[in-house]
């Protein structure tokens, strides 16, 4: 699927948004003859030990698939006899702290950065893993990102940053999209006036689809208004 270079990424979100992959309920590595409508919390040892056993031969596959999946363990093993496997990636490009951070599995993530996984890694189409957390509102991930030395104001190809997507309240909380953005809106180096290529700040984003545009209205003497992306 091609797109122009000035499409809205967050309209796409809007109506492509089922297509997405967000964590386990997401069908990377799924086979047609899979059950994949087993929610998370109804899936036995006996069901991930299974998962791991068919993918064992495919260590790329068992990687991408345990950081989803918060198995710490398999990780551990697999990082263990094949260390390069940290920034292995999928198709797209998502690694594993991609696949971890969209799941909300922190301790995946820490695991991951400790063993040497960039912490900035670009899906094809320019996704960071705090791209991903902020996308789900995942806020102790987008945290432990940060502290890591996350890019906080990366842009993906459409020009989003993690702000823009905090701000698009796509997440079933309310809570968790507020606190995402208070977490963002509270960094000092962040440029909160950048805009997307179809010419949205966040906060134009905040205003249109959610309920929290208040927070913007309280930095709001702080935020630089930038040209839009792709005119520097």
């Amino acid at each position: 699927m091609e797109f122009p270079d000035d499409f809205n990424q967050l309209e796409l979100l809007d109506t492509h948004g089922l297509l997405i992959p967000r964590g386990a309920r997401s069908s990377w590595t799924a086979s047609k003859d899979e059950d994949t409508d087993v929610e998370e919390g109804d899936r036995s040892e006996e069901w991930y030990q299974k998962k791991e056993e068919a993918l064992k031969d495919k260590p790329d596959e068992l990687v991408l698939w345990a950081a989803e999946n918060n198995r710490l363990s398999t990780i551990h093993h697999s990082l263990a006899a094949d260390p390069l496997l940290v920034n292995c990636c999928d198709e797209d490009g998502y690694t594993p702290l991609h696949r971890a951070a969209y799941s909300g599995h922190v301790e995946v993530v820490c695991m991951l950065i400790s063993s040497g996984s960039q912490v900035d890694p670009r899906t094809i189409d320019g996704w960071t893993p705090l791209h991903s957390a902020c996308r789900w509102s995942h806020v102790t991930v987008a945290s432990s990102l940060l502290q890591h030395g996350a890019e906080l104001n990366a842009q993906t190809n459409g020009g989003l940053t993690p702000l823009h997507l905090a701000a698009s309240y796509t997440s079933t909380s309310k809570t968790d999209s507020a606190h995402i953005l208070e977490l963002l809106l509270s960094k000092r180096k962040l440029i909160a006036g950048l805009r997307s290529s179809s010419g949205e700040s966040a906060a134009d984003v905040a205003r249109r689809s959610g309920p929290h545009y208040f927070l913007f209205e309280m930095i709001e003497d702080c935020i630089s208004v930038l040209p839009s992306a792709g005119t520097f």
